[in-house]
């Protein structure tokens, strides 16, 4: 809801390369608060957040690195945006260019910093409470992550481009005062053994994974910046914010136990095999249609978006929907024993690539439903104005 009404704020209506960061910015969520929720997950379970020293230094360490990783990744997807922008227009402001970087990195860094302090409360208050972090943690950094970070992403590029007018240099002093704090981090996250090897070797996933929501981002800001497709804002959070794939791979990841690796499971091996991943893709692929039911409703209740739930619009989103988690189900499987047959950790690897990925499959099949549905006919890109 928050999108389609934030789609008509003059910030995004002028500077649409903002819509190239939406997808990027929120794929944070699981480039870094998901991770970090699976790393400190993994952590609590084997007992080395048992005393409060220990407790202490695995979360100074892990706030730091992710605050290195936010400034970072939040600086690319910037330029990300920039050039993708750049490309189909064939223009370019400096203004603008600066703005985005701007907005991406306090975005990236203020958002990281509340929801891993979120994340840090909900593990420790689950451990205390006899609850396995694994399967609270990773859903509330999933949804709480879009919410957070949509509504910081907003609020600060529309102060940012206000202050255009003005006082341009805000923007660039902006940008420059996080990107100046990021040797403090540095320093903290070193500190810490299990930080000190992500911050050394985690940079690949996150930086692919960015870069692959940032393909999405572009697909969006296409589809959106067209008045007839306007509808397709409200709902590209929504089919992108599933946390049913993450949960099977927590599944895989965490089990204790290391699976073999296969080369490439074949789908029946993932969906219709009787061991406890599989029956665990099949009830977490069925849990796909009344989950998108109660978001359908709820959006048609609160007359959210630009689009009419017709039959026929129902049945093209709830095919792509299933088809974006049948696709990131697979990947999954294969993905986490294919990692572990290279000792790569899924808890450091796997998370960003899936949740990238789904970004970009959601966005792209939900893009390609609505030009087919204009093709043939379902065209009510004004409901709700």
């Amino acid at each position: 809801l928050l999108v389609s009404i934030l789609q008509h704020w003059d910030v995004f209506k002028y500077v649409t390369e903002v819509f190239i960061l939406v997808p990027a910015l929120l794929g944070l969520k699981g480039n870094l608060e998901m991770t970090l929720a699976s790393r400190l997950s993994t952590a609590a379970n084997i007992g080395q957040m048992d005393t409060p020293k220990e407790l202490w230094k695995m979360i100074t360490g892990n706030m730091a690195l992710i605050q290195v990783q936010a400034t970072v990744v939040g600086f690319l997807a910037s330029i990300a945006a920039v050039v993708f922008g750049w490309i189909p227009d064939g223009h370019f402001s400096i203004d603008h260019a600066v703005l985005l970087c701007a907005s991406s990195v306090a975005t990236a860094f203020i958002a990281s910093l509340v929801l891993g302090m979120i994340m840090i409360g909900v593990i420790i208050g689950s451990r205390k409470m006899g609850i396995n972090p694994d399967n609270v943690a990773t859903p509330i950094a999933a949804s709480l992550g879009d919410l957070i970070t949509l509504a910081l992403l907003s609020g600060i590029s529309w102060g940012l481009y206000k202050e255009l007018e003005s006082r341009a240099y805000v923007n660039p002093l902006v940008c420059a005062f996080f990107i100046a704090l990021l040797p403090i981090w540095i320093i903290i996250a070193k500190k810490n053994a299990a930080t000190r090897e992500v911050l050394y070797s985690g940079w690949e996933p996150v930086i692919i994974a960015m870069a692959i929501s940032s393909v999405g981002g572009l697909i969006l800001d296409r589809t959106v910046s067209d008045p007839n497709f306007a509808g397709m804002a409200v709902f590209t959070p929504v089919i992108n914010g599933e946390f049913l794939s993450p949960l099977l791979l927590q599944l895989l990841a965490s089990s204790g136990i290391i699976p073999s690796p296969r080369k490439c499971p074949s789908p029946c091996s993932t969906f219709f095999s009787s061991d406890v991943n599989s029956r665990s893709a099949r009830v977490l692929f069925l849990l796909v249609v009344p989950g998108h039911l109660v978001f359908l409703y709820t959006i048609s209740s609160m007359q959210g978006g630009h689009t009419t739930l017709t039959l026929i619009f129902i049945v093209f989103y709830m095919t792509a929907a299933l088809l974006q988690v049948l696709i990131l189900l697979y990947i999954a499987d294969w993905m986490v024993h294919w990692m572990w047959g290279r000792d790569l950790d899924p808890d450091n690897f796997s998370i960003p690539y899936l949740t990238a990925l789904g970004d970009l499959i959601g966005t792209g099949l939900l893009a390609l439903s609505f030009h087919v549905l204009w093709l043939i006919g379902d065209r009510d890109s004004d409901v709700g104005d």
